[in-house]
């Protein structure tokens, strides 16, 4: 399920890839759009180190019937100006992958990706934290939702985030044509949410969101999870608190001072206080926990897993009456320790918590081959538009790919396979 793959684009490959493109064909605009998606496509898939559109115009194949004077300025066109609907091109991608791929043990992954970027014209760029740089940097940055499930990963739906700079500059949206439903302030884990919201709506299974500590750490991320009635593991960092036993609280009431009212809870006295996450996993044991088969061995580490109640603004009553919560507390190979909170259900055991936990790699390896393999961050237009048909193509690439891989498995020893003779 884990292992990334690209295949040799024989004829019949290419003929698969066709008939997949031929799928999406009504939810463009004109027959040349969609047939313009199908040479893109190819052109993704091809063996090349770019993948933007001048060396990906030079060596694709046009099918019979398309013939364009000048290959790169028309999928310029096609993909920065034309005014074809990726959100309805994503829509039917995922129903497509959800044929083979959904299941009720599908997992949610919530995540983002960055693309390093030179000047400041590019829609959304701006010096900010760059996962793929490990720092600030000037880049774009695009929250995402991903899909694993028992036969296979793919990505769902990803949109730029837009920084403050940006939503206070009207000139600057209307320059990269920002739709006006975007030009709102949400932060990363507001749009997640919305993405979620959307491939939910669409009958997708799952009731599990697993994401890092960059959307975790909120309050009303976990909070916004929880009320959709999804069950989460997400990161955190160590200087979260929680109590270690369930804290004991004196309710809103007359002041003993004879002041004020006391509008809020406090903890009564001799009620431990909270510690945290980083003073909880030095005196906590761990064990050591396989979770899974590697290519090169048994993957495990040491782990510990607890109940805890969250002691977030404790000192003036905002965490009163907070439910317990899982904790888990991973300690790395390279000694780094990471943490996790969840609402898994009080009977969870530890070893499939830490299975659900590394439930993320295989979406960390997706993004690793959408950007070597399929030239996600390759995209050299400055467009809001032109990013979003950009992302949305390498999805159904990759997309593709997956459905391959998931006929290889399934149908290993067939005729014409390479190495195995024709019965």
């Amino acid at each position: 399920m884990n292992r990334t793959y690209t295949p040799e684009l024989a004829p019949e490959v290419l003929d698969r890839l066709d008939a997949y493109a031929d799928r999406f064909r009504d939810d463009f605009n004109r027959p040349r759009q969609a047939a313009y998606s199908g040479v893109y496509l190819q052109g993704l898939i091809l063996d090349g180190d770019r993948k933007s559109i001048e060396p990906l115009s030079r060596k694709v194949t046009l099918p019979a019937g398309l013939e364009v004077a000048d290959l790169d300025q028309a999928l310029q066109q096609f993909i920065g100006q034309s005014t074809w609907d990726e959100q309805a091109v994503g829509k039917r991608y995922r129903s497509t992958m959800a044929e083979t791929f959904a299941s009720p043990a599908g997992i949610f992954v919530i995540d983002d990706t960055s693309f390093p970027k030179q000047g400041k014209h590019s829609v959304g760029v701006q010096r900010q934290y760059c996962g793929a740089s490990g720092k600030k940097a000037n880049c774009q940055v695009a929250p995402s939702v991903h899909y694993v499930g028992p036969k296979g990963h793919y990505p769902l739906a990803m949109r730029l985030y837009l920084p403050e700079a940006w939503l206070g500059d009207p000139e600057r949206l209307d320059k990269a044509g920002v739709p006006a439903e975007h030009r709102r302030a949400l932060t990363k884990g507001q749009i997640a949410l919305e993405l979620l919201d959307q491939v939910r709506s669409e009958g997708l299974p799952g009731r599990l969101v697993v994401a890092d500590a960059g959307y975790g750490v909120s309050g009303p991320f976990r909070d916004g999870l929880a009320r959709r009635g999804l069950q989460y593991i997400v990161g955190v960092t160590d200087e979260m608190v929680v109590f270690t036993e369930e804290p004991t609280w004196e309710a809103p009431g007359p002041s003993k001072a004879g002041g004020r009212p006391r509008r809020r809870s406090r903890l009564k006295e001799g009620t431990p206080r909270p510690v945290s996450l980083k003073d909880l996993a030095a005196k906590t044991p761990l064990r050591k926990v396989t979770w899974r088969e590697g290519t090169r061995g048994k993957l495990s580490g040491r782990f510990a897993w607890l109940r805890v109640w969250p002691g977030g603004g404790w000192a003036t009553g905002d965490c009163a009456g907070a439910e317990p919560v899982w904790l888990l507390i991973e300690e790395q190979a390279d000694g780094k320790v990471k943490y996790a909170l969840s609402n898994l259900p009080g009977r969870t055991s530890r070893i499939k918590a830490v299975r659900l936990w590394k439930s993320r790699w295989p979406v960390e390896q997706g993004y690793q081959q959408m950007k070597e393999e399929l030239g996600l961050d390759h995209h050299e237009g400055r467009s809001w538009r032109g990013f979003h048909h950009h992302a949305c193509l390498v999805m159904l690439a990759f997309g593709f790919l997956a459905l391959e891989r998931e006929r290889e498995e399934r149908d290993p020893a067939r005729p014409g396979k390479k190495g195995v003779p024709a019965r």
